[in-house]
């Protein structure tokens, strides 16, 4: 009997005919592979070909190539697909050429506003980075096209989406450059936020949050960020509107177990749906959703996943202050000494809970007197190990306030990295707890962490160290903090820190547009609207009920929302009292000068910078009962010392009246002394004025229509509040004689952060007091990367650099010790 695959003629037609099939398979299945092969090679030498093109070429190879594959597919016939790839192409085209003369003029000036010739970065050349990073997407993909549309394996609707994407992005990142030239037409020489009318800047800022952002939160998710850090971006994105759907359903972060988080296969599968609901959510959704989302970190199993994988430490202890007031000496007469009052803000007098790190046992950390401050933790609170021979005390200590913006994390979010800090240093390490907002808002968490530096230098002993070098170091809304703790220990007379690490730090929390923060349209981390509500928590403000579907019947977080607004309706009068008690204790260190004033109107949304210590800087609008209770504030040594040349008369400070008028001349913190007056001409003529009767219309050209969201408007609020100028809150806006009291600052920032700027304009002003202050910005990473130092290895450096700067705070100076 003959099986099928006999030797008779049928039989051997079967085998050959089977075994050229399976050939065939074979042959599709490797070119395939040699296809994905190439193209994961394509996109890997994506970053170094953008460095190595310049815009002109990089720009005149995309148009090439869109014509190329336009040509092509315009002879495909008149089908669906091939109609939409000629459009885009076209649209390419058309968009690519047009930005090319826009982006070149902006970097021809971007340098005019670098720190110095060896830090090239601020925010304008972060938007033409950016832009490259999408034209070189474009330009690998159109190569990828070119050299694969012929093939049956060509995806064609999978390249097609891709396209699309990219060029929405393209679009979007155009009318960011046109507004980019705006406030480079409108702003002051040399500075990067928004100094234009008043109601033109409302306008501008009205203009920029109706623009399309989904685009940015789909397939392009993070393109401008380092390969590695996509993956993590897309995870976090579908956990964001996986967790949005919990909380519509009324589910409070408690409520959410991990792995429900990031299971959303619909928006996993579909980046369209997941850029738009991302979208709606960060452009809807209350700052209690983003406290709720951001706080997911600390749950039991995803903190103790995070603290397997961080370095051990013999010491992670919770310690809880008491409310005590006790005496510091005064730093130019030891004799003397000035009470440190706890916190009193808001909710009157309570304890400061802070989390002590030391990778070894040190003398003192185990004693009595520390121990009767221990906070338990549950299973936590056992992480000091049976008793190994104690270390001796430290020279050093590193007190630090983590970020967060001001209305999530904890300690303990941060603490994988804190725990390498304190095995890479060898020194013990503060951590401190503040209360947020906005149930706390301002100033609660500065009493509060200013108490406890004070506490820290005081007890330095019982935390394992000597105290002989102290370094304050934060991120972000910490590293605000660093700075306005320090500020304010200057302002007592007790010793301030031997320097400040600040890693991109928020130094301008007002509502104003900056090259940088036009990022925010695209930041997955840090977008605007999302920044807009924590500093309105954070200043108190009181925003509008928006009854919608999202934010009904949300359980226990609606109760915690309508106490909160009970709670800041008082947050007028508590600031008072803070700044007067605080005020009048610094009130012996002056000769006041009575300069009184009207009361200003409420605030806009983006006062001039130069008028941030004047009158529109501490006064507030009225309260509900029609008082003003800080229109009688005391105030001391806020120097109103301008850099004008015509000011030869002696410091100007607020006297027991009131603060007086000033005009925009009066105070410039935006031009450097170094800046010559031929260099301002010349900026002036590279970007000409058209001044305040200039409208919107003019920001972009009439056949140019950005893409606008479909979302409904942002919830932003327009306005700006004006304890937002606080000099204590924002302390870019603090006048000259405030600033020379702070130590020697380092700040590592991020070149794609939306407040870069803040650090570029807060080492420049710093640099031009004569200040030691060193910045540096990594490249292609994101705000936050010191959560993320485990991820890569650029996150890794990133990590590294910062230990390395305060490893040069707490390094005794000497005569042998090189330049920084």
């Amino acid at each position: 009997m003959e099986s099928a695959w006999g030797a008779g003629p049928a039989g051997a037609a079967g085998a050959a005919g089977a075994g050229g099939a399976l050939a065939s398979k074979r042959d599709k299945e490797g070119s395939k592979s040699r296809s994905r092969r190439r193209w994961r090679k394509v996109k890997a030498k994506a970053p170094v070909l953008l460095h190595s093109m310049d815009l002109r070429t990089m720009t005149q190879s995309l148009v090439t190539l869109a014509e190329d594959n336009m040509a092509f597919f315009s002879s495909q016939g008149p089908g669906e697909t091939a109609r939409r790839l000629l459009g885009v192409f076209a649209g390419v085209r058309e968009q690519a050429l047009a930005l090319e003369p826009a982006l070149g003029h902006l970097l021809g000036v971007a340098h005019l506003f670098d720190l110095d010739a060896e830090t090239p970065a601020n925010g304008y050349r972060s938007l033409v980075h950016t832009a490259r990073c999408c034209l070189a997407h474009l330009l690998h993909k159109s190569r990828y096209v070119a050299a694969n549309r012929r093939s049956i394996f060509f995806r064609t609707s999978h390249n097609l989406a891709e396209l699309e994407a990219y060029l929405a992005a393209l679009t979007q990142l155009r009318a960011l450059t046109y507004c980019a030239q705006r406030l480079l037409a409108s702003n002051q020489p040399g500075g990067l936020f928004f100094e234009g009318d008043e109601g033109l800047a409302a306008d501008f800022l009205r203009e920029y949050v109706t623009l399309h952002k989904g685009c940015f939160y789909g397939r392009c998710l993070g393109f401008q960020f380092t390969p590695a850090i996509r993956p993590f971006l897309q995870t976090i994105s579908i956990g964001l509107v996986s967790f949005g759907e919990h909380y519509k359903r009324n589910e409070t972060g408690l409520s959410v177990t991990a792995s429900s988080l990031f299971t959303g296969g619909r928006f996993a599968i579909d980046p369209e749906l997941r850029g738009a609901e991302f979208e709606r959510i960060t452009q809807n959704l209350d700052v209690h959703f983003w406290k709720a989302f951001w706080n997911i970190t600390e749950i039991e199993v995803l903190s103790s996943l995070a603290n397997m994988a961080s370095a051990t430490v013999r010491v992670s202890r919770l310690l809880s202050l008491p409310p005590e007031a006790f005496e510091m000496p005064l730093t130019a007469d030891p004799k003397l000494m000035v009470t440190i009052s706890p916190p009193l803000a808001h909710t009157g007098p309570g304890p400061v809970l802070v989390r002590l790190i030391s990778y070894d046992l040190r003398e003192g950390q185990d004693s009595e007197q520390l121990n009767s401050l221990v906070k338990s933790e549950g299973s936590r609170s056992l992480e000091l190990w049976p008793r190994p021979q104690q270390a001796p005390r430290s020279p050093s200590l590193v007190v630090h306030i983590h970020g967060g913006g001001f209305v999530a994390q904890t300690s303990k979010s941060h603490e994988p990295y804190l725990k390498s800090w304190a095995q890479e240093l060898g020194v013990p390490i503060l951590s401190i707890d503040y209360s947020l907002a906005p149930e706390a808002p301002f100033p609660r968490a500065l009493e509060e962490c200013f108490y406890a530096y004070c506490w820290a230098v005081k007890h330095c002993a019982l935390l394992g160290s000597t105290g002989e070098r102290i370094c304050l170091a934060g991120d972000s809304a910490g590293g605000n903090l660093c700075f306005t703790v320090s500020l304010r220990a200057a302002a007592y007379g007790v010793r301030v820190p031997d320097g400040i690490m600040a890693a991109y730090p928020a130094t301008m929390l007002q509502f104003t547009a900056s090259p940088s923060r036009l990022l925010s349209l695209m930041d997955p981390l840090l977008p605007l609207s999302v920044l807009s509500k924590c500093v309105s928590a954070y200043a108190g403000a009181e925003t509008e009920d928006h009854s919608n579907s999202d934010q009904k019947a949300l359980g226990m977080m609606g109760l915690v929302r309508r106490d909160t607004a009970l709670l800041l309706r008082d947050l007028r009068l508590g600031a008072s009292s803070w700044l007067n008690s605080f005020l009048e204790l610094s009130g012996h260190k002056s000769q006041p000068k009575s300069v009184p004033i009207a009361a200003p109107d409420p605030a806009p949304l983006t006062e001039p910078v130069r008028r941030s210590v004047s009158e529109a800087a501490l006064a507030q609008p009225e309260d509900p009962v029609g008082t003003d209770p800080l229109k009688s504030l005391t105030i001391h040594d806020l120097s109103l010392r301008g850099n004008s040349e015509t000011s030869d008369t002696p410091e100007l400070s607020l006297s027991d009246e009131t603060l007086g008028p000033s005009t925009p001349s009066d105070v410039n913190f935006l031009l450097r002394p170094e800046d010559t007056p031929e260099k301002v001409e010349s900026q002036e003529e590279m970007s000409t004025k058209d001044g305040s009767s200039s409208c919107l219309s003019g920001t972009f050209p009439e056949d140019f229509l950005p893409r606008r969201s479909s979302q409904g408007p942002t919830q932003i609020p327009l306005y700006s509040s004006p304890i937002a100028k606080n000099p204590f809150m924002s302390p870019l806006l603090a006048p000259d004689s405030m600033l020379q009291t702070l130590p020697p600052v380092h700040i590592v920032a991020c070149a794609l952060d939306p407040i870069l700027d803040d650090s570029v304009m807060f080492a420049r002003r710093l640099r031009s007091l004569g200040k030691p202050v060193t910045l540096r910005v990594v490249e292609d990473l994101p705000h936050g990367f010191l959560s993320l130092a485990s991820l890569c290895r650029e996150t890794r450096q990133a990590a590294a650099l910062c230990v390395e700067r305060i490893r040069q705070i707490l390094t005794p100076p000497g005569p042998a010790a090189p330049p920084v």
